[in-house]
């Protein structure tokens, strides 16, 4: 059986940056994972549809069809009920470093699998020219 490679991840070396100096309070497995194996780029050179911190994205659920408007944000910034996700919980944890188009698959924390495709980002800080948020 033919395994068939996973796509390429990229993450700012600011972000990454950022997001090391939350493994103080402990790390979700699948970030720490991620932050392992996903390729860095300077937040210049960030192609413009990669899922980077503080973007927005639209995104639609797999199953259900439905679409929704989120943004990736650190913990402190999280708002759930407004679309801000936080970069610690599955599904941001899944949508860090993707790119649109690419289907993000994740596990609620009730065991549920989940999968939606990142249809299109919306904003990304970088490709506005903001290489500091």
């Amino acid at each position: 059986m033919q395994q068939i490679p996973t796509a390429e991840r990229l993450l700012t070396e600011l972000d990454f940056t950022r997001l090391n100096k939350l493994r103080g309070g402990a790390l979700p497995p699948a970030l720490e994972a991620t932050l392992e194996s996903i390729d860095l780029v300077p937040s210049r050179e960030v192609p413009s549809d990669v899922v980077t911190m503080y973007s927005q994205l639209l995104l639609e659920d797999l199953t259900s069809g439905q679409r929704q408007k989120l943004t990736l944000c650190y913990p402190a910034d999280a708002e759930p009920h407004l679309g801000f996700i936080s970069v610690l919980s599955p599904v941001g944890t899944a949508l860090l470093g993707q790119r649109a188009g690419a289907i993000a698959s994740w596990q609620t924390p009730n065991g549920d699998a989940c999968k939606a495709e990142i249809v299109e980002l919306l904003f990304q800080p970088e490709a506005s020219g903001d290489y500091t948020t």
